[in-house]
């Protein structure tokens, strides 16, 4: 990989970039930024690279504004590629005050190229162009000044192969026919909406072991993660250090009630036994209007039988994945399964990506027919 380097540290040198870019087809794209004491992560560096070499690095501590950066982004002329790329349009949408557009995101197409959905950008870049990066500045602080010449380096190195990643993916998506597929994966990172920030009451399906809680137990833990995340983004936390993920689920099993009930479990602050008090009320009420509307539609709503319609579903999922060479959990997580499970069969296209697309020709239907196809006492 041979680079030109611009540090990009003033206003003029930025206009400059975005003049330049702007002529371009596509530019690789990341960003580095420290994480680890608030719930927003603070943007360090913004790495541009052009298919022919050249790399800017743009000091977001030294630019206060980047909104020409964020005009440049949110065309719709120029591709952005970025890998795992979330997690950055998130940074850039809140740094610029634009959300970037057209995307295309190199873990995305890992995906459906046969790769792991999970495949690092070290890992792909050697899987595709048989380069090796030293990722060696991976745990560093990105707002100290100046950068050293190891922190340069690594942030190069981050966007520099991407060009080439991508013509490799490229290909292999089509070779699979799967280019339709990707088309709408990228279509929804380039959504405006899709980068907005996530809904709380949405939040407890990213907490490790609510899939395997029951339908009473996942409704108090939607509660208190809605709250835990409305606490962070207050506070400007980490979600961690206003309440863990195990403490949330053992609340959500064991729903206390008193405060003294709820201080006998391990890591709970005092000054929040009155809001989870309150998320776990709320969380039991859901449960309870759930299961009583389910009753009046004659639906018995025992654990075990809906559990095992689940079970059913997900083992669904793993032969589909398996057959078509896919990473399940790309094509849905378990709580995404077991959410559609519990919408039923009139499940609303809108709420559940695997009604949707190609994941609903994949496996939607066949799990929509699975559960209208129940019979009752099952279900």
């Amino acid at each position: 990989m041979n680079s030109t380097v611009a540090m990009v540290d003033s206003p003029a040198a930025l206009a400059a970039m975005v003049a330049q870019c702007a002529r371009l087809e596509s530019i690789a794209l990341d960003t580095e930024f420290v994480w680890e004491r608030t719930y927003y992560p603070r943007l360090g560096l913004v790495q541009v690279a052009s298919a022919d070499g050249s790399c800017w690095l743009v000091d977001a501590v030294a630019l206060p504004d980047l909104c020409p950066l964020g005009a440049l982004l949110a065309g719709d002329g120029l591709t952005k590629i970025l890998h795992d790329a979330p997690q950055d349009l998130m940074i850039l949408r809140r740094a610029t005050g634009t959300a970037p557009r057209r995307i295309y995101d190199t873990r995305c197409a890992a995906a459906l190229a046969g790769l792991r959905s999970t495949t690092s950008l070290a890992e792909l870049v050697a899987a595709t162009v048989g380069a090796h990066l030293a990722k060696s500045a991976s745990r560093t602080n990105w707002l100290q000044r100046p950068l050293s010449a190891e922190q340069v380096q690594y942030a190069i190195e981050d966007v520099g192969y991407l060009h080439a990643v991508r013509a490799r993916l490229e290909r292999q998506v089509a070779a699979r026919r799967r280019a339709a597929w990707l088309a709408e994966e990228l279509a929804e990172l380039s959504d405006l909406s899709a980068n907005r920030e996530r809904e709380p009451r949405l939040q407890y399906r990213r907490i490790k072991g609510a899939g395997s809680l029951s339908r009473r137990e996942a409704a108090v833990l939607c509660e208190l993660a809605a709250w835990r995340e409305e606490e962070a983004r207050r506070c400007d936390r980490p979600r961690s250090r206003v309440v863990e993920d195990r403490v949330l689920l053992e609340l959500a099993r064991q729903q206390p009630r008193t405060p003294a009930a709820l201080l006998g479990v391990r890591g709970v602050a005092r000054r929040h036994v009155d809001q989870l008090l309150a998320a776990v009320s709320r969380g039991l009420e859901q449960a309870k209007a759930a299961a009583g509307l389910r009753e009046r539609q004659g639906r018995p709503c025992r654990d075990e039988r809906f559990d095992s319609l689940v079970a059913a579903a997900m083992g669904r999922l793993r032969a589909c994945a398996h057959a078509q060479e896919i990473d399940a959990p790309f094509i849905a997580s378990r709580a995404e399964v077991r959410a559609l499970v519990a919408a039923g069969a009139a499940a609303d296209p809108a709420q559940h990506r695997l009604l949707r697309g190609w994941r609903r020709q994949l496996l939607g239907d066949q799990l929509l027919e699975l559960i209208a196809d129940r019979p009752a006492s099952a279900r």
